[in-house]
């Protein structure tokens, strides 16, 4: 679960965060601006609501109670009938809705929910809202796509540096542009081996209607131990070892980092 992000809408500041890749919002926020206290769960008793959330749920999660929820539909409209957020979480097993509890807790729903909640409330509070919220992942995706193209940068910088040393250590005096260019290919191919397992031809192979090169669909990730082992296989280069034993090296290198960088909350920010 990421840290909570903020958007003003109306000049309320409403929490959102992220959990299995999906922007949760808070209705707790959003309906301070209409008073609060009980209106989340006057919006939970309408029957309309209800049908909506069920069938969300039917949707995008296998392991809603679709049976309990039958009972809850049958039930909503009538005078007696109260839900609560809790109530409906526990007894569906519901996905789309998260009771937080403790400094930063509240009720929080899936994006499209929050949505509907929002034009519930108010039409005019529901197209701000859309805006901000559109507004923030317009942001999130620019600085995505800076550090996308900075790490991009850098593995050409160090591309560069690993290409120098094969020119240096490798390809003797006396070559063909073709051999040269086979020397270079070869070595590009080795550190593919030791990121991605395969060769770029076995990659093409596989990816038959995919555009571009397998380094063209890395991961953020893939793409800075990339860079680093560019840096060390030229220095390997230098150090007059053997490409069988860089390769392992290269490969032990790459599943350090792979596994360091999964495991890094700073790389998930970046996303």
């Amino acid at each position: 679960m990421k840290a909570q992000k903020k958007i003003i809408v109306k000049n309320t500041e409403i929490a959102i965060f992220e959990k299995n890749e999906e922007d949760y919002i808070s209705l707790t926020d959003m309906a301070k601006n209409f008073g609060g206290g009980s209106i989340i769960e006057n919006w939970l008793r309408n029957k309309d609501t209800i049908e909506f959330l069920g069938i969300w749920e039917q949707l995008y999660n296998e392991n809603f109670n679709s049976l309990e929820f039958e009972g809850i539909k049958n039930q909503a409209g009538y005078n007696r009938f109260t839900l609560s957020s809790k109530k409906w979480i526990e007894k569906t097993n519901a996905i789309g809705i998260i009771a937080k509890t403790g400094r930063y807790g509240g009720t929080f729903a899936q994006k499209d929910i929050a949505f509907e909640f929002g034009s519930w409330l108010s039409a005019e509070f529901k197209l701000y809202l859309i805006k901000e919220f559109q507004r923030l992942k317009n942001e999130e995706g620019k600085a995505k796509s800076l550090e996308w193209n900075l790490q991009r940068t850098l593995s050409k910088i160090n591309y560069r540096i690993h290409t120098d040393a094969v020119k240096e250590r490798l390809i003797p005096s006396k070559l063909t542009q073709q051999q040269i260019n086979f020397v270079y290919a070869n070595e590009a191919d080795m550190l593919n081996v030791a990121l991605f397992g395969v060769t770029a031809k076995e990659w093409r192979h596989k990816n038959p209607e995919s555009n571009g090169n397998i380094r063209d669909y890395s991961t953020l990730e893939q793409l800075v131990v990339l860079s680093n082992m560019e840096s060390i296989n030229a220095l390997l280069i230098h150090s007059g070892l053997k490409q069988k034993d860089r390769l392992i090296q290269l490969h032990s290198v790459a599943k350090t980092q792979m596994r360091s960088l999964l495991n890094n909350p700073q790389m998930n920010k970046l996303k």
